[in-house]
């Protein structure tokens, strides 16, 4: 079953179907206590809503789906799950999709949990490259790189002119990235509560950056992550500078 029927949703919708999976597709305004009464028992029921609508949904998920649950947004980190009492599958995606195109790759997607498996297979059997994940921590290490790789190229582009890709991002605005990772990373660190290997999570952006330099650094979304960045050093009591002055800025 899959949650939230929009562009993201495709290639794994594809991969299953491949595999021999049957697909039931809902949007997220499905009532799903009906739903659930006709389809008690599925093996995955993959959530792909946006960030923004995944709480409320998590907290209205009927009891039969909440045992396989798999997630792919970004921004995650163990709490987000953890306050829902679930134990997901989590894919950590690094392709894009936009409507009318073929997938884009920038690196291959990692995926932990109970499901890896099935998630990785489906992707793999639509050309997207995908791995499991080796561990709990490796998963987590995972989600945290492709949260510092966001926020460094949405937090940092917003202050830079509209069209600045992540490698002029970071070839050309070397400072500002390096404040914003910075702060990014001390966010992070409050949100998973230990200490980051920061060299390597750095070392692991510098990558992405490089395998696909031309992305662009910002998106719809990018404000809104802003306003949540912010919104949680104010909450985990963080002084987050740069971010405050791209926030203010003109």
């Amino acid at each position: 079953m899959i949650v939230g029927i929009g562009e993201l949703a495709g290639p794994f919708a594809l991969g299953f179907l491949r595999l021999g999976h049957p697909i039931y597709p809902m949007t997220r305004h499905t009532d799903r206590a009906a739903a659930a009464a006709k389809l008690p028992a599925t093996e995955l029921t993959l959530v792909t809503v946006r960030e923004a609508d995944l709480d409320g949904l998590l907290s209205s998920l009927p009891a039969p789906w909440r045992h396989h649950v798999g997630l792919v947004q970004n921004d995650l980190l163990p709490a987000d799950w953890e306050r829902h009492q679930l134990k997901p599958t989590v894919a950590v995606v690094w392709f894009e999709k936009k409507r009318g195109r073929a997938p884009k790759v920038i690196k291959p997607t990692i995926v932990g949990g109970p499901r890896a498996d099935l998630v990785a297979s489906a992707l793999e059997a639509v050309d997207i490259p995908a791995r499991p994940a080796i561990s709990d921590a490796a998963l987590v290490n995972a989600l945290i790189a492709k949260n510092l790789y966001i926020g460094v190229a949405n937090l940092g582009g917003l202050a830079l002119p509209p069209g600045t890709t992540v490698g002029s991002l970071w070839a050309d605005h070397r400072e500002l990235a390096d404040a914003v990772a910075s702060e990014v990373l001390d966010l992070q660190e409050a949100l998973v509560g230990h200490p980051l290997d920061r060299d390597n999570l750095i070392k692991d952006m510098i990558e992405s950056f490089n395998a696909d330099p031309d992305h662009g650094a910002t998106g719809r979304s990018a404000p809104q992550r802003l306003e949540r960045a912010i919104s949680q050093a104010r909450e985990l009591e963080i002084e987050v500078p740069t971010l405050q002055r791209v926030a203010n800025r003109p």
